[in-house]
């Protein structure tokens, strides 16, 4: 069975890398080791 989650999130910065943190609320069915399918949508840019 798939399970599907949509979140909305702004992406973060760790060191020089851009990250996107996954809720705490998803952490008990996204546990390591779980494949899952990202599809990112940018809603909005910033200038830099």
């Amino acid at each position: 069975m798939n399970k599907t989650f949509t979140i909305t999130k702004r992406i973060s910065k760790h060191g020089s890398q851009a990250v996107i943190t996954i809720p705490r609320l998803l952490e008990h069915e996204l546990k390591p080791g779980t494949i899952a399918e990202v599809r990112i949508t940018v809603l909005k840019e910033v200038e830099l």
